[in-house]
């Protein structure tokens, strides 16, 4: 087949992934955005017309302007354009979560036996009302610096000269279209104050480049550690030059485990620290990035105990298989604004907290430092995690 002929056969099949793409999105868009004008505006209200018209002149709006704000903002880094479309994605799936569970409510208030409009403007009400409440709560658990959640892990190979060996983790800070200059500061305080022995951060720096978002990454200089701090990258930063993160972290003076593994040491013991790409990286056409645990581990004496780094939970079968002792991973974010959880739990083995994986192999799962997108985090708080590793 000539040049000329498998160009002309990729143009029907570009139109025809572009339709397809095009149907889906008019979907998603009318169940999010329709479920709630469905609940709120229509249904059994019985709004004054002017009311009905306005709410739905606004749903409309609102629907019509949410993929180009999106495309715009994350398509072509316009931040102001990002800010506004991330926050309406939070906003609208609250408002689509509720509306859902308002409209069991008015079911239930019909077998009671109340009518409409009361029916109908009870469930309007509950729904606004909780839905302000928990995008008011969310958005201060979003910006708020991070907890710290105090994990103890036993690990039968550790050497007892490394007993009590403090790892901090942060992972998915996600420094993007919103300003959190002062945030990362504050992360950095906290990580500092746990006195740690190695600092870990395993990815999804940031959403933007390095020149884009330096300002915000570049107090993760200060982290202070006894023994190391050591990055790997996520898929975000395959969205994002990842090889300028890579490089970026190595200049701030963290370890880039990319791909390879160093070791530490203390009380006469030792500890392999290693790290792998995500697992997009391969498909994401920078040269030299995949997930290589064997080059990870390469030299590595395997009598002695491994740390792995490693961005998503689902990249734990590479560490079962290569007799890993503790993964670390982020990237679920703990599913960030109930219930998105359910869908994170269909792509994910874990969600969050420390899990066991085979009979040497645990893996845990941080919640995430900052967030994605939406600035809201909702009954899933993020964290910075103060890991004491125990000798068994």
């Amino acid at each position: 087949m000539s040049v000329e002929e498998t160009a002309v056969e990729a143009k029907p099949r570009r139109r025809r992934a572009a339709a397809r793409f095009g149907v889906i999105l008019v979907a998603v868009l009318a169940l999010l955005f329709g479920v709630p004008w469905a609940t709120l505006v229509w249904s059994g209200n019985a709004w004054p017309a002017p009311v009905f018209v306005l709410g739905t002149l606004l749903f409309v709006l609102a629907a019509a302007a949410f993929p180009v704000l999106m495309f715009r903002g994350h398509g072509r880094r316009d931040d102001v354009s990002a800010r506004i479309a991330d926050t309406m994605l939070g906003v609208v799936w609250v408002l689509f979560t509720w509306s859902v569970l308002g409209q069991v409510a008015g079911l239930v208030l019909a077998l009671a036996g109340v009518h409409d409009p009361v029916r109908s403007r009870v469930a309007t009400a509950v729904v606004l009302v909780i839905s302000l409440v928990l995008l008011l709560w969310g958005y201060a658990e979003a910006m708020r610096v991070s907890r710290v959640r105090e994990v103890d892990v036993t690990i039968p190979r550790l050497g007892r000269g490394l007993d009590g060996l403090r790892v901090v983790l942060i992972t998915d800070t996600h420094y993007g279209p919103i300003d959190r200059s002062r945030w990362s500061r504050g992360v950095v305080e906290v990580v500092n104050s746990l006195r740690p022995d190695i600092v870990a951060h395993t990815g999804d720096i940031a959403d933007g480049e390095v020149p884009q978002r330096i300002g915000q990454a570049s107090p993760l200089g200060d982290v202070r550690a006894a023994l190391a701090r050591v990055y790997v990258t996520g898929n975000h930063e395959y969205m994002s030059g990842a090889q300028g993160w890579v490089e970026y972290m190595s200049s701030l003076g963290w370890e880039a485990l990319h791909n390879r593994h160093l070791v530490v040491s203390r009380g006469g013991d030792s500890l392999v620290v290693a790290g792998v790409d995500d697992r997009t990286a391969a498909g994401s056409g920078v040269p030299g990035h995949h997930t290589d645990h064997e080059a990870a581990l390469a030299g590595a004496d395997p009598a002695l105990p491994v740390l792995l780094l490693a961005h998503q939970p689902q990249q734990i079968g590479g560490a079962v298989a290569h007799g890993i002792d503790l993964q670390l991973s982020g990237h679920t974010h703990g599913g960030q604004m109930w219930p998105f959880h359910y869908l994170v739990r269909i792509d994910q083995p874990v969600l969050q907290g420390l899990s066991r994986h085979s009979a040497r192999t645990q893996l845990y799962t941080s919640r995430g430092t900052g967030f994605w997108g939406p600035p809201f985090r909702i009954f899933a708080p993020s964290e910075i995690t103060l890991l004491t590793l125990r000798a068994g």
